[in-house]
């Protein structure tokens, strides 16, 4: 009989390693331009919300494949999907520094983005099945942790770069570096001890899984959360750059990439969250990380540069624990189709991210800063509300699913 890991096991280190690589690479590719968008807007001759779309349409073409990762996990198996997506993103990253014009770099950002759709939700998936419940939220807080890194990482390593070379430069040391990540991840992650049974029946299947987590009282209410959590948080990052760099603050680009080292926060952030809520439960803890996310963006309307930046570190310690509550909430409320239901899960996140990314560059062209919080503000005003809405719902008999 398979026994899933437990804290502590060999199995589980190996797969807590894996998932640090894995989740490293994966975010590091996807937002090392996000610091360079004056840059790339400068190259090309685009508006702050043209810039954006570098990141946008990787993340909304991520999230189209996200919907088909765990079909083609089932069919290939999940370590060879995971593997062969971080290995395929890290070679299109390389080919982005080759782009000779902004379209050419929209399309290979776009394909970036498909590739990297073949990680998340399999990842969020895979951990849900190999790790015992009482470990999932640490191991869960682990991977993303990982993607924390990742994403520090990946911004401030390309914005230190830009300075001293150039953009193209950024984007061929990320991809070499994705790499070695990909083979790090491959070697180490185990095999799947207990696969996800293979489902039949194809897109009516799925359509029939898909409606089946959309009715549920909770799934729906965590999927919107979802596109509400991380529009904001990219918002912030993408548009952030753009006033720091203005007067009256006008620092350099270096010192933009070098926010990113807040991400740091965020590794911490989601293993204590994670934690925290096997602990006391996670309707008792993501209401108030949330609430004190909203906190953070508002203290960004000052204009001294520390309280932007303290208000930056509760923000972003914020998100990466709303995150790993909610994503590990999915992965045991999931009655069925887990993969199906982290994929949904990450489809709105991402979809989310696009829409609210872009749409905060229109909002910049005419308000400027305070015109980007009033939009983060109403979005996150709406997430508290689904998080004091979830703190209520009745947990799913065990028989169905473990309790929330």
């Amino acid at each position: 009989m398979y026994h899933p890991a437990t804290a502590g096991s060999p199995a589980f280190k190996r797969i807590n390693k894996a998932m640090l690589y894995g989740g490293f690479s994966a975010f590091a590719l996807l937002y090392c331009l996000q610091p360079l968008m004056p840059v790339l807007g400068h190259a090309f001759a685009l508006t702050p919300a043209q810039s954006s779309w570098t990141l946008s349409i990787s993340t909304l073409c991520m999230a189209i494949a996200l919907l088909l990762s765990g079909p083609v996990a089932d069919r290939i198996g999940a370590k060879r999907l995971m593997s062969g997506a971080l290995a395929a993103a890290a070679v299109l990253a390389l080919l982005c520094a080759f782009a000779q014009n902004f379209l050419q770099l929209l399309v290979l950002r776009a394909l970036l983005g498909f590739a990297l759709g073949g990680m998340p939700a399999v990842a969020m998936a895979y951990l849900g099945r190999e790790i015992e419940p009482g470990s999932l939220g640490l191991s869960m807080g682990v991977y993303i942790g990982g993607t924390a890194v990742g994403g520090m990482v990946g911004r401030v390593a390309a914005s230190l770069i830009s300075d001293f070379a150039s953009w193209r430069w950024s984007m061929a040391a990320a991809g070499a570096a994705g790499m070695y990540a990909a083979f790090e991840f491959w070697r180490s992650l185990p095999e799947p001890g207990n696969p996800a049974p293979v489902q039949k029946g194809g897109a009516l299947a799925l359509l029939h899984d898909a409606r089946g987590h959309l009715r549920d009282s909770g799934m729906r209410w965590l999927f919107l959360f979802s596109f509400l959590l991380m529009g904001a948080f990219v918002s912030l990052y993408n548009y952030i750059g753009f006033r720091l760099l203005a007067a009256p603050f006008a620092i350099g680009q270096s010192a933009v990439g070098l926010l990113s080292v807040l991400y740091l926060i965020g590794m911490f952030s989601a293993v204590w969250a994670g934690r925290l809520a096997d602990r006391i439960g996670r309707r008792n803890v993501l209401w108030m990380v949330i609430a004190s996310m909203l906190a953070g963006l508002l203290l960004t309307l000052s204009n001294t540069l520390v309280l932007i930046v303290a208000g930056m570190a509760v923000f972003t310690f914020s998100f990466f624990a709303s995150h790993s509550v909610a994503s590990s909430w999915v992965g045991r409320r999931a009655r069925g189709a887990n993969a199906l239901a982290s994929a949904l899960y990450l489809f709105f996140y991402y979809v989310g991210s696009s829409v609210i990314g872009s749409l905060s560059g229109v909002v910049w062209s005419r308000g400027a800063w305070p015109g980007v919080v009033a939009l983060l503000a109403l979005a996150l005003g709406l997430a508290l509300a689904i998080a004091l809405h979830l703190r209520a719902l009745e947990p799913l008999a065990p028989a169905q699913a473990l309790p929330a």
